[in-house]
């Protein structure tokens, strides 16, 4: 069966958007959470973490059994510094991974 220059367009067309449909770093979906707990007796949480300095402007310091959420292999950890969601006032951050534990138990 020939393909006429319209069913060949239209096939570039599809081939083209499947192609960027899943380029890599193309389309990125949103990664829950996974309930953790902080372990530590305190944690320092900063907004940010800078390659050259490291972690900056302190938001606020977290207690031994705050409840947070991490996504191990999903969500970064730069240096020991792990991006970290806040339930409590329901923010980002980032503390100590060694400060996080407790995966899924709550």
């Amino acid at each position: 069966m020939a393909m006429t220059k319209t069913s060949l367009w239209a096939a570039g067309v599809l081939a083209t958007g499947t192609l960027l449909a899943t380029a890599p770093g193309a389309h990125a979906d949103p990664t829950t959470p996974d309930h953790a707990v902080i372990t530590c007796e305190t944690a320092s949480m900063y907004a940010n973490y800078d390659s050259a300095n490291g972690p900056v402007d302190l938001k606020r310091t977290l207690t031994k059994g705050n409840k947070v959420g991490h996504t191990r292999g999903a969500h970064p950890v730069y240096n020991g510094w792990a991006a970290t969601f806040d339930f409590g006032p329901n923010d980002w951050g980032y503390v100590r991974a060694e400060c996080l534990g407790g995966f899924g138990s709550w």
